[in-house]
């Protein structure tokens, strides 16, 4: 690296940071706020969950042809600017009508938009700090953007107690706009395109693969798309729904309450993404990730319980426990894994992909069997999804725990080698 670069990537860290800050609010600041928004307005939990699983498929389907642009593209901030104009859009479009064609062509714009933010954002990280420096400033960047939704969460309860839901979405509007002027910041010169994709310059290999194809043929990464699926089906409606519960047996403020829901479980979600960034370099992803398995099927429990304005502190540390973890483990994790392939981000967008097939779901298989049999026994069967998760990381430990291990000193792990399929290498 020359000292140009170098001090060029110096120059990139602080707006980065930013950039995951402000981009917090833009990429879930509507989210839970919109069921309530739309609750108020005459809609049902069921067609509700309906609009978000829409959104949530529409992003999935392109997340990985997303990751695989970020590959090949040299213009990677331009996949953050797009989805920030797209969130401004998306936040007018609500507030000018609550017609259910309209708000759902909103939401699949934003979500189509968006699907590029997780690996664009991973791939300028990566481009920016190397592999060496990957897990610690993806945990770093974590725990800015827990930051940046806890305060964004925080303003949306205090601007909708005082003024109403109208400015909730102007707040997410200018965070797509603060969002857009951090990545503007970052010097191209910072982003080592090469190392953006992991891609191992010494071989002569190009990297150009599909998405699914790099998925199927690395079992490490396989399953751990498979357990993360399972997860994020019983987390993905666990927010919202929560704040839906509480807010239809009138123990709270819908606007206050669901911003502390967000408050707690981002505020829990600092500590365990730079937690989860430590352990990662001592003791490596595997253990991580199994805790935050572990904590949705309790977290199920708890809320099936507690669906009180007192229950959202242990319901959303939970979350915030689980989240949190996986939000520093998973983007280090497959960074490791297909380290010298050049198919870094479509691995990211691959997982993704997997994961929101769960998490897209999630809204519409809960808020139906809310309004069917009641919000106790949908938090109980959506908790219980995890169990299948923790079931593959246990029962496949003996291949993942070299994959998830701290890495070594040079790139060339043996463990690492075995796990990585014939063709990606």
């Amino acid at each position: 690296m020359t000292q140009a670069s170098n001090k060029a990537g110096l120059k990139g860290i602080r707006p980065l940071l930013s950039l995951n800050f402000f981009m917090a609010d833009m990429q879930a600041g509507i989210g839970p706020f919109l069921g309530v928004f739309l609750l108020a307005h005459g809609w049902q939990s069921g067609l509700i969950g309906t609009v978000m699983t829409v959104g949530g498929v529409a992003g999935m389907l392109m997340t990985t042809p997303a990751g695989a642009l970020v590959d090949a593209t040299k213009h990677k901030k331009f996949y953050v600017i797009i989805p920030g104009i797209c969130t401004v859009i998306a936040s007018g479009i609500i507030l000018l009508s609550q017609n259910f064609w309209l708000v759902t062509v909103s939401q699949i714009a934003t979500a189509v938009a968006g699907a590029a933010i997780g690996p664009a954002v991973s791939g300028i990280t990566l481009g920016i700090v190397r592999q060496a420096g990957f897990n610690r400033q993806n945990g770093h960047n974590q725990a800015l953007n827990h930051a940046g939704n806890m305060m964004g969460a925080g303003l949306s309860g205090l601007l909708g107690w005082q003024f109403g839901f109208t400015a909730v979405f102007w707040l997410a509007a200018l965070f797509g706009v603060l969002s857009i002027a951090s990545v503007l910041m970052i010097p191209s010169a910072a982003i080592d395109d090469d190392e953006a994709r992991g891609l191992d310059t010494t071989s002569g290999e190009s990297g150009k693969v599909g998405g699914i194809t790099v998925l199927l043929e690395c079992k490490p990464l396989l399953i751990l798309a498979a357990a993360l699926a399972c997860f994020h089906l019983g987390n993905g409606a666990m927010l919202p729904l929560f704040g839906l519960a509480v807010v239809a047996n009138k123990q709270g403020d819908p606007a206050g309450f669901v911003a502390l829901t967000i408050v707690v479980a981002q505020g829990t979600m600092i500590l365990a993404s730079l937690i989860a960034m430590r352990l990662a370099e001592k003791e490596g992803y595997w253990l991580v990730l199994l805790v935050s398995f572990i904590a949705l099927p309790i977290r199920g429990v708890v809320a099936a319980h507690l669906m009180n304005k007192w229950g959202v502190y242990p319901v959303q540390i939970l979350d915030g426990i689980g989240a949190g973890l996986q939000s520093a483990a998973v983007p280090g994790l497959v960074a490791r894994i297909l380290n010298g392939t050049g198919r870094v981000n479509v691995g990211q967008g691959a997982v993704m992909t997997v994961q929101g097939l769960g998490a897209s779901l999630s809204p519409a298989i809960g808020g139906w069997i809310a309004q069917e049999i009641g919000y106790g026994a949908m938090f109980l069967i959506l908790g219980s999804f995890a169990l299948g998760s923790i079931a593959l990381w246990l029962g496949f430990a003996s291949l993942l725990r070299p994959a998830c291990a701290r890495p070594p000193h040079n790139s060339s792990d043996p463990a690492l080698a075995g796990a990585l399929p014939a063709g990606a290498r």
